[in-house]
């Protein structure tokens, strides 16, 4: 096991990479945690749950939802919870994202932690301290910023990963190398995703190059008034359709990134071979890079993105492989390229 100690602005967040399941009992007491889980993953891995306090809810992000952070307090009142309880999310992203959300708000905050069990939440969702919820088909409308003490990587949870939520993780990979890491970039291109799933040792390698890509980011822009918007590569067109069309967020972030070369081809001077090599590794690793969708349906979404302000959109848009760039493009003529 490796330990980390990260600064992310006045709070320490450990992180131990290659670690067991079991030390979180060294890290926190059963007596004084409960964990928050969604029932795929309590239903996969039943005994990693044996003797500890565990509130589950429903899988899917449909349900990231206020009515479920409703559920979680009301079980945590059951549970006794008080001010010195710890809270624990293990699972992907929807977990971790309101788990973060529901821990910071009961009795105005409680301390918490993560162990994220897909590729996605590992490399992308855990990190960085955002935590919230849907409202409707608006994607993290509803939330806060909020560090966790501790996020605790298991590489061993991923054997009982399904194919579909490897291919989904590695949609936010692929982002990470288009937006801060060309060597990255390349990387991929000469692997696939059956060499990442059979090669422990690459794949900690790779998790561990992620967590520091975004980590790197976050600690020199915790509340995104800068560097931070990068990592919303693909993810204005993309939660638009990941919510109206019911997708998995990898595949619908992929076909987010794909609009975004395409606008970033349009109106940045970049360059088409450069998007032919993007789209080229999306479907490398077996995500979709086209889908027709209801172009008036996903304005309409937009419109009321976070990234909005005023009559501007702040858009993610490359300069090249390995180097992005945010630019305030006018909602009407965002209108037009969307369309």
């Amino acid at each position: 096991m490796q330990t980390t100690s990260i600064n992310i602005g006045n709070k320490q967040v450990k992180y131990f990479f290659d670690a067991d399941f079991s030390y979180l009992e060294t890290i926190t007491s059963k007596n004084n945690t409960v964990i928050i889980t969604d029932d795929n993953v309590f239903k996969s891995q039943p005994s990693r749950f044996e003797g500890w306090k565990t509130i589950v809810i429903k899988a899917g992000e449909e349900h990231k939802q206020q009515s479920t952070v409703d559920y979680i307090i009301s079980e945590l009142i059951k549970l006794g919870a008080d001010r010195k309880t710890f809270v624990v999310g293990v699972g992907g992203g929807v977990v971790t994202d309101i788990t973060g959300y529901a821990a910071s708000v009961y009795m105005r905050g409680l301390k918490f932690g993560f162990v994220p069990t897909t590729i996605l939440a590992m490399v992308d969702a855990s990190i960085g301290g955002k935590n919230g919820v849907d409202v409707g088909v608006y994607k993290n409308l509803v939330g806060l910023i909020k560090q966790p003490d501790f996020l605790l990587f298991d590489y061993t949870l991923l054997e009982s990963l399904p194919e579909e939520q490897w291919v989904n993780g590695f949609a936010e990979v692929i982002k990470h190398a288009c937006i801060k890491d060309e060597s990255l970039f390349t990387l991929l291109e000469d692997s696939t995703l059956d060499y990442f799933q059979k090669d422990k040792v690459a794949l900690a390698d790779l998790i561990e190059k992620n967590v520091n890509i975004k980590t790197k980011v976050v600690v020199e822009d915790e509340f995104e008034q800068g560097d931070r918007k990068l990592l919303n590569f693909g993810h204005t067109v993309g939660h638009a359709i990941e919510n109206i069309y019911q997708l998995l967020h990898g595949h619908a972030i992929s076909i987010g990134m794909v609009a975004a070369g395409r606008i970033s081809e349009e109106i940045n001077n970049f360059h088409s071979t450069e998007l032919e090599k993007m789209i080229k590794v999306l479907a490398q690793y077996h995500l979709p890079t086209e889908m027709e969708y209801d172009k008036v349906k996903i304005w309409e979404v937009l419109k009321l993105d976070k990234k909005k302000v005023s009559n501007e959109m702040n858009f993610v848009l490359l300069n090249k492989i390995g180097d992005a760039t945010v630019r305030a493009i006018p909602m009407n003529q965002l209108e037009q390229l969307i369309k």
